[in-house]
């Protein structure tokens, strides 16, 4: 190990220089902005999706580890750094829970708004990894019926609950997370195109959490217009930060690449790439993150049991932990900045993005023994109380 190592960062990672000044140097810098020049000194690179890692921005520079305090590594030339012999960490699952949280937010709100129930709807997932294993169960627990699609899974675990994408068509609610690749059998680039989602079922809802690209927005942008799928929640979007706003008017939620983006979720990505620095230059890990967390707003909340549905309910409480709307009302002040000035605005909306707690966090006290209400908040990852 060199006796300093200089480590350049992500300034949008949370605590970064807190967390790896006792390893050395720290230097942090936009994300969109880190390019070679900035590297010539450097011996470990710690990035988020923004940044695109590859041949054109490491060749020449003697960079040694590079982490991404992301679930996905599609922003990375893993096999370019391998060859390279440059050492390679992703926070994988870092933030599945948040993820997972704002998917059941928004599909509540919008069964609210819509005026329909989640319990027997037939919910398609389509990639069943960190993310869609936490989905599938949560939405069993609230009664939902689950199609799962995995091929790389199916094909390597031979289990027959696994199906087809055609087969997920017929699904009212469809939610992607899937890796954004380009090529190779699996490759989901496009994924649901104009031939795609014109096998939905027309009063049908899409949701993506995953990457923009998995998604043809100009193919959904048509099939809004024209009312052949009932609408769609998106967190991503093509093209980030420079988003199509005519298609954010058209989706029943639209927010800016924050559902993985509770508190909670970052700091997991933080402590687990700090941790994989530590291992490979074989130093021991001192870091604790507890005292640098903020307070939770809503540590407790007590449940009166009344004959209301369920799913108001907890419709109603998950509104006092997270108001998505708050979110989706933030990103459609966009459609009042100037042109030029909208992929800034993007960027700002992810970098000051407000203190979000997962629901861990919220102890719930219920009135009166209801065990059923009870499973389903602890499926969605509520604390309770006996």
């Amino acid at each position: 190990m060199r006796s300093i190592l200089k480590i350049f960062a992500d300034k949008n990672i949370p605590f970064v220089r807190e967390t790896f000044s006792h390893l050395g140097e720290v230097k942090t810098f936009p994300g969109r902005k880190i390019d070679r020049k900035f590297l010539r000194e450097a011996d470990v690179l710690l990035v988020r999706s923004v940044t695109k890692v590859n041949a054109s921005l490491l060749e020449g520079s003697r960079i040694m580890f590079v982490g991404t305090a992301t679930i996905g590594y599609e922003h990375i030339d893993s096999k370019y750094l391998k060859e390279r012999g440059i050492g390679f960490f992703c926070a994988t699952g870092s933030n599945a829970d948040s993820v997972k949280e704002y998917f059941f937010t928004a599909l509540l709100l919008l069964a609210r708004k819509k005026g329909f129930f989640l319990k027997g709807k037939t919910l398609g997932v389509v990639g069943v990894g960190n993310i869609g294993k936490r989905v599938v169960s949560c939405a069993r627990a609230l009664g939902m019926k689950i199609l799962e699609n995995d091929p790389p899974r199916a094909r390597k675990e031979r289990k027959a609950h696994f199906k087809v994408l055609d087969q997920l068509m017929e699904a009212d609610i469809i939610t992607l997370h899937v890796p954004l690749t380009y090529q190779g059998v699996d490759a989901t680039y496009h994924l649901f195109d104009a031939e795609r989602i014109a096998k939905m079922k027309p009063d049908s809802i899409l949701v993506n959490t995953s990457r923009g690209s998995v998604v043809d927005d100009e193919a959904l942008k048509k099939a809004l217009s024209k009312g052949t799928i009932g609408g769609a929640v998106l967190d991503v979007w093509e093209g980030e930060p420079e988003i199509d706003v005519n298609l954010l008017k058209m989706v029943d939620i639209g927010t800016p690449h924050i559902a993985g983006y509770s508190f909670d979720g970052k700091i997991n990505g933080t402590r687990m790439i700090y941790h994989a620095v530590c291992n490979f230059f074989k130093i021991k890990s001192t870091w604790d993150p507890s005292r640098l967390m903020p307070s939770v707003e809503v540590p407790h909340l007590r449940i009166e049991v009344t004959d209301d549905e369920e799913e108001e309910v907890i419709q109603r409480i998950i509104r006092q932990i997270y108001d998505i709307e708050v979110d989706d009302n933030s990103l459609r002040e966009i459609l009042n900045c100037e042109e030029r000035k909208r992929g800034s605005f993007f960027d700002r909306l992810r970098h000051q993005y407000r203190h979000r707690r997962e629901f861990f966090n919220t102890n719930l006290k219920f009135s009166r023994e209801c065990r059923v209400l009870k499973e389903k908040f602890i499926a969605l990852g509520f604390s309770v109380k006996n």
